[in-house]
């Protein structure tokens, strides 16, 4: 079983599952996160949906370099969870699914392409305290004794 985060399951609801894949960026006591404006102001691991038909290592690559610009290296696979949430910029209640992957952050080619995000480096313990999600803070975390 796949251990979920946050929000109860809401009873009577229909959630759309939603695929994802996420990356803890490390370089020594720094991670790399990015900030996304909309629709709420918050910090997050980089990642996100995989496309239909798209391999999720793909998925991980294409979204790292959206949300912050980097390339990322030796990608390794350190756990799920799922989630249960409103998704406002697609009007609809999703079950995500968040495969989480640690990563070498390898070359910054640029500024984010995703509009609305920034990248931003910070301390382990700071990002432990202001990302977004209880996942998250978690596979941080977990990264770290990995």
């Amino acid at each position: 079983m796949i251990r979920r985060f946050g929000e109860p399951v809401a009873r009577g609801r229909r959630y759309t599952l939603r695929p994802g894949v996420y990356a803890v960026l490390l370089q020594g006591r720094r991670v790399l996160v990015t900030h996304q404006e909309e629709p709420e102001p918050e910090f997050q691991l980089p990642g996100g949906g995989i496309d239909p038909g798209e391999n999720p290592l793909h998925a991980l690559y294409r979204e790292v370099w959206e949300e912050t610009g980097w390339t990322i290296a030796r990608p390794r696979r350190i756990g799920a969870f799922r989630r249960f949430t409103y998704m406002p910029e697609y009007d609809l209640w999703a079950e995500k699914l968040c495969t989480i992957y640690r990563a070498r952050p390898a070359r910054q080619l640029g500024p984010p392409s995703e509009p609305g995000h920034s990248a931003i480096w910070m301390s382990v313990g700071e990002a432990a305290e202001v990302l977004a999600n209880s996942g998250d803070r978690h596979f941080l975390l977990a990264a770290l004794g990995a």
